[in-house]
């Protein structure tokens, strides 16, 4: 199908008989269609990414790089196409969308120039008649499985790396966005990727990671979604000892200590709250606010909660996006209407947007309590679970409890303090009077139950290689 001047490779404008509708979360309409792809389909694929390794490993990193940059040159000049499409299979604002894209091309360009830098090392040997080598060397064929809410960068935060170190991939979209992921792929195939190194699969979750986890051909499995999801790979895994790189489910804590600037902490604390309706990873879930700003951060926060507009990602005025689908509204329901059970008082929202559709209003609860379910679980919507606090110990604590192990956020003005707390909490990233925590050059992935492994910098692309010991006799 197309899609302004963009071709979607392997998806329809028209339904086919087996053909899985892509619906507008905005409106609910089908905006195109991708095929349900049966088990065998899968192996075909992997067959085909396993049959291109060797070719593509052996190309030269300079050409790998000059691919990868000019896929990122596509990417750039298909922007406002590509964000139109993310928006309606997605929902998200265009602003956002517009920013995601960018992101996408960022992490190819970034991997282009890593790409050329996967240098080996000497190491000094404790004998005279021989030198030890040590060579970074492509994992093998990758199993990516992205997810719904950020379907373009989370698809090039996997495919960049892999492709760079010289990796094969099979990815398999989420099921509610997969257009995106299909664009950029016949982007790359007009970058000059060779046939077989990249193969997009759509079609049934548990039928594709059936396959994906049991195929021996696999080497590595890459995937972002949730903690729940994340065990059961880990699990179907274990019969062929496959490489795992998982990010999972976060549960952000967002801290505000006395003596930070209250305008700069609000403000960001709604941006990074707020962005993509509360569906990411790395959103802060549960606030804690010193009791001595605490009046002064609710007041500069509800006046940022009040400005922003349900609406259609398509019209400008709109900044909240709505939901993916009915059941994540269900959830976030559900989640507000245990924390108000339990004695938590509702100050913004609460409820459906007068909208209609899969919108929620943005929603703030205070007197949060440590048994709610926003407490303890990852809401992935438009809630802001607030608490006081006297004792940083405790907050500490508190944090620490959790399964989770991602993100978090801390505001103040004494560097000192800030850094000891950063570095005392089990959280793989934290910002520290920041909340742009995405970028390609650095490091990204959790702790405890949010994962293993990291995306992104340098180390990211040594996630996609064996390193080879060769002990050379002279």
């Amino acid at each position: 199908m197309q899609w302004g001047k963009l071709n979607i490779a392997g998806s329809n404008k028209d339904q086919k008989q087996g053909d899985a509708a892509i619906n507008d979360p905005a409106t609910g309409a089908p905006i195109g269609y991708v095929p349900a792809m049966s088990a065998e389909t899968v192996r075909s694929a992997i067959g085909m990414a396993h049959d291109s390794l060797a070719g593509w490993s052996a190309t030269v990193p300079q050409e790998r790089s000059r691919i990868l940059r000019r896929l990122s040159q596509l990417i750039a000049e298909h922007a406002e196409d590509l964000a139109h499409l993310l928006t309606a299979e997605q929902g998200k604002p265009l602003a956002e969308a517009r920013a995601e894209i960018g992101s996408a091309a960022g992490y190819f360009e970034f991997f282009s120039e890593e790409a050329r830098r996967l240098n080996g090392e000497i190491i000094a040997s404790p004998r005279a008649d021989s030198r030890l080598l040590v060579t970074h060397k492509p994992i093998g064929v990758v199993g990516a499985i992205t997810p719904w809410n950020f379907p373009a960068s989370m698809v090039a935060r996997k495919l960049a790396p892999a492709l760079a170190a010289g990796c094969t991939v099979v990815l398999k979209p989420a099921p509610q966005t997969p257009l995106s992921a299909l664009a950029m792929a016949e982007l790359g195939r007009q970058a000059g990727l060779p046939e077989g190194a990249l193969q997009v699969v759509t079609g049934d979750a548990a039928t594709i990671g059936a396959v994906l986890t049991g195929d021996p051909r696999i080497s590595f499995l890459s995937f972002t979604g949730s903690t729940a999801t994340g065990r059961l790979l880990y699990q179907q895994c274990a019969g062929t000892i496959k490489k795992l790189g998982l990010e999972l489910g976060g549960h952000a804590p967002f801290i505000v200590l006395p003596d930070a600037d209250i305008e700069k902490a609000a403000t960001a604390a709604a941006a990074a709250k707020f962005r993509n309706s509360g569906q990411t990873c790395v959103c802060p879930n549960r606030f804690f606010i010193h009791e001595a700003v605490y009046a002064a951060f609710l007041q500069r926060f509800l006046v940022e909660v009040d400005r922003l507009v349900p609406g259609d990602g398509r019209d400008p005025k709109s900044t909240l996006a709505p939901l993916i689908d009915q059941a994540a509204l269900v959830k976030v329901e559900r989640h507000v209407s245990d924390a108000l059970g339990k004695g938590a008082k509702l100050t913004r929202g609460g409820r459906r947007a007068p909208i209609g559709g899969n919108w929620y209003e943005a929603t703030v609860l205070e007197n949060v309590g440590p048994t709610m379910m926003v407490s303890c679980e990852e809401t992935f919507g438009p809630v802001a679970a607030l608490s006081s606090f006297t004792d940083l110990d405790q907050v500490k604590a508190s944090v620490n409890a959790s399964q989770y192990g991602l993100a978090g956020y801390i505001w103040g003005r004494d560097i000192a303090m800030l850094l000891k707390t950063a570095e005392s909490l089990e959280l793989g990233m934290v910002g520290i009077n920041a909340i742009h925590l995405g970028m390609e050059m650095a490091p990204i992935g959790g702790v405890k139950q949010s994962g293993l492994g990291r995306e992104g910098g340098h180390v990211g692309i040594l996630e996609y290689c064996e390193p080879q010991y060769l002990l050379l006799g002279v």
